[in-house]
Parts: C-alpha cells; sequence; structure tokens
C-alpha cells in the first residue's frame, strides 16, 4: 500500500510542486543528486576525483516512452561525455546508463533500438577513453538486459554488467559474467519483486549477496561490489585476500551522498571506491522511485540526513 501512494505521489503535478518548494527539499536534493545541469555533475565529479574517488554517472530518466525521447537521452550522454574528455575526468568517470531511458520498453522493437542507442553511447564513451556500464532494472527487463550486453561486449569488451543479490537466478549469472576482464557490479537490488523470482527475508539476500561476491571473486573478472553495508564489506575485502587480490582488481561502489566518511577511508586504504553520481532535472522522479522500490530507504534516506560517516 506504500509503495503504491509513493509512486501515486510520483505522478501527481500538485504534489511535486508542494515538495520541490518545500525547505528541506533542497538539502535533500543536494546531498543526493549533483545538480541538473551537465556543469553541476562535472563540477561534483571534479571534486570527487580530486579527493582520490572514481565515478560512475547517472543522468537521471526511465521508462521512455517515444523514440525522439531516447534520442534526447543519448544526446545528452554524448555531451556528457565529451565534457569529462575536455575535462580530463575520463580517467576518473565512467557512465551507468538503463535501457530503459534508451527505448527498450517500446513494444517489439524496444530491445533493438535500446541497442542501438547503447551502441552511440558506447561510441562516445571510447573516444572519451572511459566506459559504460548497463544499469539493471526489475527482473522482466535481465533477460533483455543481458543480451544487449553480450552484443555490445563484442565491440565495447569494457562494458560493465550489473547483477542483483536478491534475484534466485543471480549466481547463475555471476558465473555466466565472471570471465577475463569482464566488470561486474554486485548489488542487493530495490525493485519489489515476487518471491518466486526474488529473495524477500533480508538475510537471504545477503546470504545471496556473499555467495555471489565469491563467485565472482573467484572468477577472471572484475567484481564491483555495490554496498553501503560494513558487514558485507569486510566480507568483500576478506574474500579479495583469500584470492589473493591485488587492491585494483576490484571495486567497491557507493550511492552520491551516502557514507561519504566510509568511501574516503576504503579510498586511503588503498581501496578502488567508485561513487555512483545521478544528476538532471528528473529527480524528484528519481526519490520517489527509490523510496517506491523500497519502502525502508525512506528510513535510510531520513538517517543519511542526520549521519555522514
Amino acid at each position: 500500500m506504500l509503495r503504491r501512494a509513493l509512486l501515486g505521489v510520483s505522478r501527481s503535478r500538485s504534489v511535486k510542486n508542494l515538495v520541490t518548494r518545500a525547505p528541506v527539499t533542497s538539502a535533500v536534493v543536494d546531498r543526493f543528486v549533483a545538480g541538473e545541469t551537465t556543469d553541476n555533475v562535472i563540477a561534483v565529479t571534479r571534486q570527487l576525483a580530486g579527493s582520490g574517488l572514481l565515478v560512475t554517472i547517472d543522468q537521471l530518466g526511465e521508462d521512455t516512452t517515444a523514440p525522439e525521447d531516447a534520442v534526447h537521452v543519448v544526446s545528452a550522454y554524448q555531451e556528457l561525455l565529451g565534457r569529462l574528455k575536455t575535462s580530463g575526468l575520463s580517467g576518473s568517470a565512467e557512465v551507468s546508463v538503463k535501457l530503459t531511458a534508451l527505448g527498450l520498453a517500446l513494444g517489439a522493437e524496444g530491445q533493438q533500438l535500446a541497442r542501438e542507442n547503447a551502441r552511440q553511447i558506447c561510441l562516445a564513451a571510447r573516444d572519451a577513453g572511459t566506459t559504460v556500464t548497463l544499469d539493471m532494472e526489475d527482473h522482466t527487463t535481465t533477460d533483455a538486459n543481458l543480451q544487449v550486453l553480450s552484443e555490445l561486449r563484442v565491440d565495447f569488451p569494457g562494458t560493465g554488467a550489473v547483477v542483483q543479490a536478491y534475484l534466485r537466478r543471480t549466481e547463475t549469472d555471476c558465473r555466466d559474467l565472471a570471465g577475463a576482464g569482464s566488470r561486474v557490479r554486485l548489488c542487493k537490488g530495490a525493485y519489489a519483486e515476487p518471491e518466486s523470482v526474488a529473495y524477500r527475508d533480508r538475510q537471504d539476500v545477503n546470504l545471496s549477496y556473499v555467495r555471489c561476491a565469491k563467485i565472482l571473486m573467484a572468477g577472471e573478472g572484475v567484481p564491483m561490489l555495490a554496498t553501503h553495508d560494513p558487514r558485507l564489506i569486510e566480507i568483500g575485502r576478506t574474500l579479495a585476500r583469500n584470492q589473493g587480490r591485488s587492491l585494483d582488481s576490484f571495486e567497491f561502489q557507493m550511492l552520491y551522498g551516502i557514507r561519504p566518511t566510509e568511501q574516503h577511508r576504503l579510498a586511503n586504504l588503498g581501496h578502488s571506491v567508485r561513487v555512483y553520481v545521478p544528476y538532471g532535472d528528473d529527480w524528484y522522479g528519481y526519490l520517489i522511485r527509490r523510496l517506491a522500490e523500497r519502502p525502508a530507504n525512506l528510513t535510510f534516506f531520513a538517517r543519511s540526513l542526520v549521519s555522514k560517516k
């Protein structure tokens, strides 16, 4: 019921106007979103890179409803990648892309359209000297996402994958993706999924996360452990040591605005730490959808406002 209510709020123009004008809103947005413009996100990226952190940038916007909207998304990423190149930030920053923003949901031809649009972004990333990671979404898009990933990696082998530990299929996907040079972001997952395809109990999700991390750490790829959980971070470090991995052979990833002190602590220990930085004028929808995907995030975000550790 709470999820439906939040999704309803995300579509209400009157509520959006009220929220966006509230004094507390700017503090929330500034904390978790790197502004609305390319200039904003370049400034944040420069600051993070200057402090020894890596970055992956998400241009906000999902569920494209027309081909021309997808073209606008491609153009925005091309502009962003060009700015990363001219700013000298390509070595520290890549981009994260959602296939639904590129047309995946647009009927029978959606997957082909999304693949072609993703290819244009990959070309721009290669020209800029960086890479692309394909964000994972709800379970109905997983097969299409992995198929597009496989096709893109023929010409762009550095394209990153994302897998979600709460899906029951993910251990198998990790085995398939753990090949040489394969960049794989492992996150817990936050969409509202049916029990038939996803673990619902928090402990079961954590256990699945550890099993998946073991597979990736034992493989020949580049595991990217996306978690803010202190226990999972320490388990990840232990798994890397047990596999004899060098500190530059895997990454930790965290959201912009979440546990920045921990991000710097890990970086100071020599770990590669990449910060997921969203930007764009669709920040309202981004924040509300994150809450709707998992209402427990409401408490998480609230606590983060008063704790910067």
